[in-house]
């Protein structure tokens, strides 16, 4: 899951997660993954009748259980504030479903990663906290991040 750039982030690491770490030899499959903003008319569903605030966790509610694992991106990790309010106030809000359903979250974040580092398993922070440049090299980081996961989980895969 991921708001702006890093919805973006989140569908790509999403594919690869999916298609990228299958062996050559095709003896396993990829994982069952699912980005949480590729589904825009369930997305402006959840948004138009219950709030933006409920897009992620509305949709993780009938499926999310302890054997699965919440990945978030977010720049500010759900930190600050804009003209809307709160910033990504959806994601802390899946983030404390996945607490209390004893799911495991892994996140990306930015700056002093923000309430994704307090609620996260594990917070990858990348601790750039200054503009104009902090948002685009933080999400640009988060891919170099995640690329380097996704060849680390094919190497073991390949050689469990």
């Amino acid at each position: 899951m991921g708001c702006g750039g890093s919805a973006s982030t989140a569908t790509h690491f999403s594919a690869d997660l999916a298609k990228t770490v299958i062996p050559r030899d095709k003896t396993r499959s990829g994982f069952k993954t699912i980005s949480l903003v590729d589904n825009i008319p369930l997305a402006s569903a959840w948004t138009n009748d219950e709030g933006w605030g409920n897009v992620f966790s509305g949709q993780l509610n009938p499926w999310l259980t302890e054997k699965d694992v919440l990945v978030g991106f977010s720049v500010h990790g759900g930190s600050g504030s804009g003209n809307a309010g709160p910033w990504s106030q959806n994601l802390v809000n899946a983030m404390r479903l996945a607490q209390e359903r004893n799911a495991n979250i892994i996140s990306f974040s930015g700056f002093d990663g923000g309430a994704m580092k307090e609620m996260s398993d594990v917070c990858l922070v990348v601790p750039v906290d200054s503009d104009p440049y902090g948002t685009p090299a933080i999400e640009a980081f988060h891919v170099v991040l995640f690329h380097a996961i996704i060849f680390d989980l094919k190497e073991r895969i390949k050689n469990a």
